[in-house]
């Protein structure tokens, strides 16, 4: 019995330091072990992958969560969040970002230096326009974009060959770009509400 603990113990430990050196797939990282206050996190940074600050009342980004070179799955939602540092990009591995309901007012400029980025969720905010950077994000597979006040789509989203699903409903979208952004991702599924007869 003993030996069968040790071997279950040595298996645990190898995928907590298999999981801050290597990326963990979506359904290993779904069930990882989540931080979930950063007073704790900070003890030991190394260990931090997973990381869930939802409702903190964080009236910015914390900057301590640059230190946590291990982290691939953040979520600060329903904080009050206008903007994300450039140096974000220092979350080398970071492969989910959530931050919904914040307010954000904008995406940074660095933030196709985030370059393992799958899943990006930044819906319900104030965001108006995308950064010309954000075509770099070349593994990004699913980016939730409800709801926000966008009238500016860069011609560097067609570079966005790993894109699966897009969500821009919610915003106010003439049929003219609608049908621009669709040709600029063909295989990409992208959701929009009716077409405003309104103008940029």
């Amino acid at each position: 019995m003993k030996k069968i603990f040790l071997i279950l113990t040595i298996f645990l430990i190898g995928i907590s330091a298999s999981a801050q050196e290597n990326l963990l797939d979506s359904a290993a990282l779904s069930i990882y072990d989540e931080f979930t206050d950063l007073d704790s996190a900070r003890r030991d940074p190394d260990k931090v992958v997973k990381l869930v600050l939802r409702k903190k009342k964080y009236k910015s980004f914390p900057a301590q969560i640059l230190k946590f070179k291990n982290l691939q799955y953040l979520d600060l939602s329903k904080n009050s969040i206008k903007e994300l540092p450039d140096s974000i990009i220092l979350l080398k591995k970071l492969q989910v970002l959530i931050v919904s309901k914040t307010g954000l007012e904008s995406l940074p400029n660095s933030i196709g230096g985030l370059k393992n980025l799958k899943y990006l969720n930044v819906n319900q905010n104030e965001i108006g326009r995308l950064p010309y950077s954000f075509g770099e994000l070349e593994k990004l597979e699913i980016a939730d974009l409800w709801s926000n006040n966008l009238e500016y789509f860069p011609e560097t989203l067609k570079q966005l060959t790993n894109l699966k699903r897009m969500d821009l409903r919610n915003i106010l979208i003439p049929q003219i770009h609608q049908d621009n952004i669709q040709s600029m991702l063909p295989n990409t599924t992208i959701f929009f509400s009716p077409a405003c007869k309104c103008s940029w």
